[in-house]
């Protein structure tokens, strides 16, 4: 299964010049900071600016002759200054407003670049490196020395994007009356109870005055500032909703016959106990819902907001009370305009994109398709950077909770699952998709040892047919189904390659490719035997460890207080609680916990990661600036609203 030295070395060379070929990005981003770029197109940003130093501010030409209230009455007394990336991988540079970016989805309600650009969090974390936590959407945070009680300090002036003010009202709103109403939210999310648990007593909220609050627990949550910045790519709206547009939808604000007939109108059922908790969930636009057709008109503390959703394309038009500037007063976002064209799939994606109708990408793009995407960048007008890749890409899920007792029986045996694991070609996979551009995982043992794998088989009992394939517990072929969604460009690849190095010591694999709708709801309905996704197992802060996928039964068990799922075997318990400790604990305790859930996972391989250190394509119109391919891929999406156009 190996492939051979000289394929390896071919691809070596080959993305050595692309790497080279594509550091002309990042350089134009290293000038002084005083001086003017050479190109004429902008001017980097002081790195050490007093927001309060600004006397003037300055708002997108669109906006003119709009009716609208003076920029600077618009803004917060102190407006943010950007800095979701470090100086250290980018230079920020003063840029210039106008146009509109293009990007592209594969779903009409869901486009994952422009979730990233636009989403925004209370608190923020640098290049998403976990290292410090600053204020974003609120101005500041204080933390108590037990750790146990935390106070925010709110942006006086904030605004949303319908101009109404944003207070502690709406703080008071998303605790008290969504998340503690138990008919809106049966069960109070995990990171919101003392310890990082359901069975901790949950967040305490006491509101000081309009834009101060305090939020405190029991026990001490030194994980509380780093889970507002970016766990879960967590926005605001989880604890901050506008307060005076949602009121209207909830039954105890809105008048009993206005909300009945809001009820009505959107033809929810006719039962109005059940039917105003749907009514309300529906006009609610979180972070991942500003791609649907309801959030026009939503009010929101974003960049862009949307205007226009159809079935082909979603228009986005830029928030006029955005709360962000740059040193020199201008108000961002620089990009008036975002279009998210809707196409069918991945391969329909890499047409647009070598056909240059694409600005930015990043979610779709395949270091297999490196040189298709160097060979068509000149006429397209783009260029293709490599960056780091944040996560995992292609996990493999074995769904150890699966309803059928004879595939339990195989896959909860830790002796299958490490001789799946020896029959692995980490070499083969780095070469044949990532073309060198990846590293085999250290997370579990990464050993290519076909005799060790079938020694654990045989050891197990299960015995090859006349067919040549092993079979289970029940004496038919055991089979592993893998049922993928197509949502990045390796996961079908990798799932067929497993079908043949699994062949080779008796295992029976199929590989079938589910639309992503359906993939969801299958994987909801612990429906999913086998799969293959992405996980942020490198991110300590994310808490994913891929737990919906290979335990979904004993994750719903764990998550609800023992009110739904099944109860876990011991080791999982103990993988979960220190997971939830680590989630409470301050990073440089977390980041020692994270080292003995990697023992966990290396002793029990509850899923395969395999590959780790992957870089990963960058798609970027050659005009656009405060661009980089330092740091994380990801991490420069949510630099989104600092991006602009060079003339």
């Amino acid at each position: 299964m190996r492939s051979s030295i000289k394929l390896s070395f071919i691809l070596i060379i080959i993305f050595s010049l692309i790497i080279v070929g594509c550091s002309s990005k990042s350089n134009q981003t290293s000038n002084d900071p005083q001086k003017e770029n050479p190109d004429g197109n902008g001017k980097s940003q002081p790195e050490v600016v007093d927001v309060s130093e600004i006397k003037e501010f300055h708002q997108s030409p669109i906006l003119d002759g709009m009716d609208l209230p003076d920029v600077k009455d618009r803004l917060p007394k102190e407006p943010k200054l950007p800095n979701e990336m470090p100086p250290e991988y980018l230079k920020f540079e003063i840029g210039k407003y106008g146009g509109t970016l293009n990007t592209v989805a594969q779903s009409p309600t869901w486009d994952p670049d422009f979730f990233v650009m636009s989403n925004e969090p209370l608190l923020n974390t640098p290049g998403i490196l976990g290292e410090e936590v600053t204020g974003n959407v609120l101005k500041d945070y204080e933390v108590s020395d037990d750790q146990k009680e935390f106070t925010f300090y709110m942006r006086e002036g904030l605004k949303w994007s319908d101009g109404e003010p944003v207070t502690t009202e709406d703080v008071r709103f998303a605790i008290e009356d969504f998340q503690l109403n138990k008919e809106l939210v049966p069960i109070l999310p995990a990171w919101l109870h003392s310890g990082g648990n359901v069975e901790g007593s949950p967040l305490k909220l006491e509101i000081i005055d309009d834009y101060t609050f305090k939020i405190s627990f029991d026990e001490p949550n030194g994980g509380f500032p780093i889970s507002l910045a970016i766990q879960n790519w967590r926005g605001y709206a989880d604890l901050l909703k506008p307060a005076h547009y949602l009121k209207q939808f909830h039954k105890d604000y809105a008048d009993p016959n206005d909300l009945k007939k809001l009820i009505s109108d959107h033809k929810f059922e006719e039962d109005q106990e059940v039917s105003w908790v749907n009514l309300f969930n529906y006009m609610d636009i979180t972070e991942r819902e500003m791609s649907h057709p309801n959030a026009v008109g939503f009010p929101v503390l974003y960049p862009w907001k949307l205007k226009e959703m159809t079935k082909t394309y979603g228009l986005y038009e830029r928030n006029p009370y955005y709360f962000k500037v740059d040193a020199e007063g201008n108000q961002l976002p620089y990009i008036d305009m975002v279009k998210s064209a809707i196409v069918q799939d991945i391969e329909m994606t890499g047409l647009k994109i070598i056909a240059g109708e694409v600005d930015f990408n990043r979610e779709a793009t395949a270091l297999s398709k490196m040189p298709v995407y160097r060979e068509n960048a000149e006429k397209g007008g783009y260029e293709a950077l490599l960056a780091n890749m944040h996560l995992t890409p292609t996990d493999v899920m074995l769904n150890l909770t699966y309803d059928n007792e004879n595939w339990r029986k195989v896959v909860n045996d830790v002796r299958f699952r490490k001789a799946l694991n020896y029959a692995i070609d980490r070499d083969e996979i780095i070469d044949t998709l990532y073309y060198g551009f990846a590293e085999p995982s250290t997370v579990i043992d990464s050993t290519l040892d076909l005799d060790k794998a079938n020694a654990l088989l045989d050891e197990m009992g299960m015995e090859k047919g006349s067919d040549g394939f092993r079979k289970g517990p029940d004496g038919k072929r055991f089979t592993i189904p893998f049922e993928v969604q197509a949502a990045a460009p390796d996961i079908v690849p990798l799932a067929e390659l497993l079908t043949e190095m699994w062949k080779e010591i008796g295992i029976h694999v199929t590989v079938k490719t589910l639309d992503s709708a359906l993939w969801g709801t299958r994987n909801a309905a612990n429906e999913l035997q086998a799969t293959i996704i992405w996980t942020h197992t490198p991110l300590y802060y994310m808490q994913d460890w891929g737990q919906g996928f290979w335990g979904n039964l004993w994750n719903a068990w764990w998550n609800s207080g023992g009110e739904k799922g099944e109860e876990p075997p011991e080791d999982v318990k103990e993988f979960y609680r220190l997971m939830n400790k680590m989630n409470v604990s301050p990073p440089e305790e977390a980041v020692k916990i994270m080292d003995t859930l990697r023992e966990k996972m290396h002793e029990n391989i509850y899923y395969f990661v395999h590959i780790e250190h992957v870089k990963q394509p960058l798609i970027v119109n050659s005009k656009l600036g405060n661009i980089t391919d330092k740091g994380t891929a990801i991490s420069i999406n949510f630099a989104g609203e600092q991006m602009y156009f060079k003339e």
